[in-house]
């Protein structure tokens, strides 16, 4: 029996970590698959206060998990194949470890960014291909980068990579955007913003020395080969929430993101809290995942102490 579970090690589950233990809750954390997230495939993470000189994404995940065993928390790596949070204690199936029980549940599980699947594009991810143009639109300063998708994060990754590109041209394999019509007018009305709709990505293209020089893509209209020349490839063709595990217990949104009560990180049953990428639509970033992790942990903490006071009738925030 553990006071609390932290399902997941993102920066969400590691903070959330470090406040639990320094609370004496002595958490247990599941490390899925994927131990550290996101970031454990990312190079430099400059955008972490802190960190003047940046740090590496393994690194800045490894000096998380340490902190929190400083403090007591203890990891198991495994995968949590189902749960059942009809009643407390909630339990958890996990793969290597049988049942487990936990007055308390965290989940920050994150989401998974959506590739293409083409050739070239994971041996490159963190060299040159990536999903995020916040975290890394600053090393492609001066130079061309191709943004794939046609939603509104799509037009939103191009007009915001514009501020460092000197030229953005966007693939989409249609030849109409699926982004809503405020969004494209926004694109459509940047300079630096360049079009090659109706083009099937086909490989990310790289030169003799392993850069990455392009996407190679299909011309739908004439069935040839063309090469959309960038030093940068950013995928923009969505996230996946990893809830799957949940078996519809949690209230989500159309996407499956976890739904919370506004400013809490507290979801439809009582004792089960979420934080990270797994319930944020918006931000998405290292950062604000970290405080929600902390605010799940303080979160757990009161609940219990018994001292939480909420009307859990309340509406969610999705």
């Amino acid at each position: 029996m553990y006071k609390t579970i932290v399902i997941g090690t993102g920066p969400a589950g590691l903070t959330a970590a470090i406040y639990l233990a320094r609370a004496n809750l002595n958490p247990l954390v599941i490390e899925g698959l994927q131990p550290g997230g996101q970031l454990t495939t990312t190079t430099e993470v400059e955008n972490f206060p802190g960190f003047p000189e940046g740090i590496l994404g393994p690194d800045l995940m490894g000096n998380m998990r340490k902190q929190a065993e400083r403090f007591g928390a203890e990891f198991k790596n495994g995968w949590v194949e189902s749960v059942d949070l009809s009643q407390r204690p909630f339990k958890l199936t996990v793969s290597g470890m049988g049942t487990l029980e936990a007055e308390t549940v965290i989940i920050s599980t994150g989401a998974s960014a959506r590739y293409l699947g083409i050739p070239g594009e994971q041996e490159n991810v963190g060299r040159g291909v990536s999903t995020c143009a916040t975290c890394d639109g600053f090393f492609f300063r001066g130079k061309k980068i191709v943004v794939v998708g046609g939603g509104d994060s799509a037009m939103e990754e191009a007009s915001f990579l514009t501020r460092f590109a000197s030229e953005v041209t966007v693939v989409h394999r249609r030849g109409e955007l699926r982004a809503s019509k405020i969004m494209q007018d926004r694109a459509k009305e940047n300079p630096k913003v360049s079009w090659a709709l109706n083009r099937t990505p086909l490989a990310v293209a790289t030169d003799e020395q392993g850069a990455v020089k392009g996407l190679s893509v299909r011309n739908n209209e004439t069935g040839e080969e063309e090469l959309v020349e960038a030093s940068g490839v950013f995928v923009a063709i969505g996230h996946t929430p990893n809830t799957g595990f949940l078996g519809g217990q949690i209230t989500t949104d159309g996407n499956g993101y976890i739904a919370v009560r506004p400013g809490t990180t507290e979801t439809n049953i009582p004792g089960v809290f979420a934080c990270g990428d797994v319930q944020d639509t918006r931000y998405r970033q290292a950062i604000s995942a970290a405080g929600t992790g902390c605010m799940a942990a303080m979160d757990a903490e009161k609940f219990l102490e018994g001292t939480m006071v909420h009307d859990w009738s309340e509406s969610l925030d999705k």
